[in-house]
């Protein structure tokens, strides 16, 4: 559901009573709000290009969420409207840098919490005996490059269910 990025209407509220997979943007989301996506499977996702591409000033209750224990997915919103980027080294760099979120939470972010805002957590997301053995290699000496550098893509090589494709 896409919800609370221009106001708050309840949409949070509503998608949890009914089990939503995810709520996206929540720039307008309320502590009531995060204790409601904690307490619930609902995973809060962050859309840190579209706000950067709307020129938005509300940013989403990071720390709310965090005090909480909301988890919190980051993605791109690819749509030519409002977030017209396909890369997920960008929201996770604008996610750190817009969002504060730290390193660590950009890339679960983008792994785990995204696999389970998809209703995917059991079959991919984490490195983890019975998942997919999908991912990526980086040349990076720490997950804080990922995040760092803009426009430039360390990416090593990419396995796709255990082979390397690239």
């Amino acid at each position: 559901m896409h919800a609370e990025q221009l106001s708050n209407l309840g949409g949070t509220q509503m998608a949890t009573r009914h089990h939503a997979l995810s709520c996206d943007h929540l720039e307008y989301a309320t502590e009531a709000d995060a204790a409601a996506l904690a307490a619930s499977r609902t995973v809060a996702v962050l859309l840190p290009i579209a706000f950067y591409c709307l020129a938005d000033d509300r940013r989403p209750p990071i720390q709310a969420f965090r005090a909480a224990g909301t988890r919190m997915a980051l993605a791109t919103d690819c749509n030519p409207g409002s977030s017209p980027s396909t890369s997920l080294l960008l929201a996770m760099s604008m996610g750190t840098r817009l969002f504060a979120l730290t390193a660590e939470e950009a890339l679960a972010g983008v792994t785990r919490n995204a696999a389970r805002a998809l209703g995917l957590h059991r079959e991919c997301g984490s490195l983890a005996r019975g998942h997919a053995a999908d991912f990526v290699a980086w040349n990076v000496r720490s997950v804080e490059e990922l995040s760092y550098w803009i426009g430039f893509n360390p990416c090593r090589s990419v396995v796709r269910a255990g082979r390397i494709v690239c």
